[in-house]
């Protein structure tokens, strides 16, 4: 497993439940909108710079996004199908 796959999920499900599109997202932290959707499907990774410029802008601190990806690697570590939706919706 990489880290790719928790940290686009986890960061939008934090964009989704604050209910900020991936447009305003991006223009609050000074991106894109397409950029902020790069690392939620595994396109991209961001630079350190990025997640703190992303994570201030939802209001979080980054150490408690990079918490909340350890807890999803940890807690799904010992299911290996755990992956398989998610890869198969961005397969292709």
């Amino acid at each position: 497993m990489t880290l790719e796959v928790p940290f686009g999920q986890i960061l939008r499900e934090i964009r989704q439940e604050q209910k900020i599109s991936q447009e305003k997202l991006g223009f609050e932290s000074g991106y894109h909108r397409t950029y902020i959707g790069l690392p939620e499907r595994r396109k991209k990774n961001p630079s350190l710079t990025t997640i703190f410029n992303i994570t201030n802008t939802l209001n979080i601190k980054a150490s408690d996004l990079i918490e909340r990806i350890e807890k999803r690697m940890n807690s799904q570590s010992s299911n290996p199908n755990f992956l398989k939706p998610y890869e198969e919706a961005f397969e292709g």
